[in-house]
């Protein structure tokens, strides 16, 4: 590809930081424009969440760009759930049965920061911050941005524009405002919504809980939790309904009911949040939803990726590792088609977007699972027999989580296709009492068990290929 094409990016999150930084290794000339302040100079409250899930398909971009070892210090590795029960019990489910297999806490704005000053120190690379993009227009890849500072607005032309400005995306807006081609929207919220809250440290800078987990307070139609931060808090998210249940965020209108309902549903949780009250009131309550849409791009002028194409809901911590993932995924194509934009983008969202839409149904999926289903006694059978598989054949079994999580190098759709199945082999197997897992049993015995998981997960597979085939 021309490598003298003046590339436009449109928001310097995540995902935009980390495609400036590839596409400027790459020797392009990119100018990276931000509608809010830098980060890196001004504390922004912006309402999104502080710290994040990140795991092996986000280390493989940061090993992409060559920043893997910095991110590093910037990690707190998080080895399992850690399950609070109402009556103040704990279990610690691990992640994994291999000890190499763990999430990461990790800051945005340390991880965004870090990004942008890569990017920065290329000599081919512009960011420049408070321009807000007003619309884009795709066929003579023109953006309108107004500058936060001036209110003047200003021009922009560019060869090739990328759309990385997250889930309120201009280009997007732009997309499907113009009508002028076949533009599929579709943003679908949950009843549910989130506030941020937090655990401070002690006063000597110490966590109040255990660090390595992420903590879920598990309630049935709601939950609680808490992801641990480099300065000793924890950063605690409440998913609530907006207006259903006895307490919902639309009734939690003053310090006493907040109180009660956290007393009455999260006592110990409590005990290590005397600022409640404060966060709780102070902090907004943003949605949930999911945003879907088709195609990416316009021709070989413009494209969306990360959030700006497929945002999703944050129960499987796979939002950011999913939008970088865009961005590893997209590199592969770019020396595949002589330098044709068209070419490359088309076959790119050909390859991607099947695997951007299982992740956003799985996230779907992973809420029912975090907030109600790791207290079953079912699930929690069905994990302890996943933990020993891995444990005793690591090579040959994989849990649906630790494919979605933990394979980088298998796409969201395979992961979700054969995790469902095995999900299906097993709790079928559970349901007959056909199972027999208890302390003792023997390799050779768990061996059998696998075998048999397996068998039943391929059978399953082929059933559903074949029903796949018939609905024509």
């Amino acid at each position: 590809m021309d490598k003298q094409k003046n590339i436009l990016i449109i928001g310097a999150g995540l995902c935009g930081s980390l495609l400036a930084l590839r596409l400027g290794q790459r020797g392009y000339n990119v100018r990276l424009v931000e509608a809010r302040p830098d980060l890196r100079k001004t504390d922004i409250n912006s309402g999104r969440s502080i710290n994040l899930a990140f795991s092996d398909r986000g280390i493989k971009a940061m090993r992409l760009v060559g920043v893997e070892n910095k991110v590093k210090p910037l990690c707190i590795p998080m080895n399992g759930r850690m399950i609070h029960n109402l009556d103040g019990t704990t279990l610690l489910a691990p992640y994994s049965g291999r000890s190499d297999e763990y999430i990461n806490s990790i800051s945005r704005g340390q991880l965004t920061a870090l990004l942008l000053d890569e990017a920065e120190a290329l000599d081919n690379v512009t960011i420049e911050f408070d321009k807000k993009c007003k619309e884009v227009d795709f066929e003579t890849k023109r953006a309108i941005f107004r500058d936060h500072i001036t209110n003047r607005e200003t021009e922009i032309n560019a060869h090739v524009i990328f759309g990385t400005d997250g889930a309120g995306s201009a280009l997007r807006k732009s997309y499907f405002l113009s009508k002028r081609f076949l533009f599929s929207y579709s943003q679908n919220y949950l009843s549910h919504g989130y506030k941020e809250l937090s655990i401070l440290p002690t006063e000597n800078g110490e966590f109040k809980t255990y660090k390595n987990a992420l903590h879920i307070w598990p309630r049935g139609s709601f939950m609680l939790i808490a992801l641990p931060n480099l300065d000793g808090s924890f950063t605690v998210t409440l998913f609530l309904s907006f207006d259903e249940g006895q307490y919902n965020f639309n009734n939690l209108t003053n310090e006493r009911i907040v109180k009660e309902f956290f007393k009455k549903e999260f006592p110990d949780a409590l005990e290590l949040m005397p600022n409640l009250v404060d966060d709780f009131f102070k902090n907004p309550t943003a949605p949930l939803g999911t945003v879907k849409c088709y195609p990416w791009h316009y021709k070989g002028n413009t494209l969306l990726l990360g959030d700006a194409a497929h945002a999703i809901v944050p129960f499987y911590g796979q939002g950011m590792n999913a939008s970088f993932e865009d961005v590893v995924e997209f590199d592969k194509f770019l020396d595949d088609h002589n330098g044709d934009w068209e070419a490359t983008f088309t076959a790119f969202e050909k390859s991607r977007k099947k695997d951007t839409d299982a992740i956003a149904d799985l996230a779907l999926d992973n809420f029912l699972e975090m907030r109600d289903h790791v207290a079953n006694p079912i699930f929690q059978e069905k994990r302890k027999l996943e933990t020993l598989l891995e444990t005793q054949f690591p090579n040959e079994y994989s849990s649906k989580y630790s494919m979605v999580t933990f394979n980088e190098d298998m796409g969201y759709h395979e992961a979700m296709t054969r995790g469902r199945a095995q999900d299906k082999a097993i709790l079928n197997m559970i349901a007959d009492h056909t199972l027999n897992i208890n302390k003792d049993i023997s390799k050779d015995e768990l061996k059998l068990i696998l075998d048999r998981i397996l068998k039943e997960t391929e059978t399953i597979l082929e059933e559903d290929r074949l029903a796949n085939t018939m609905n024509y």
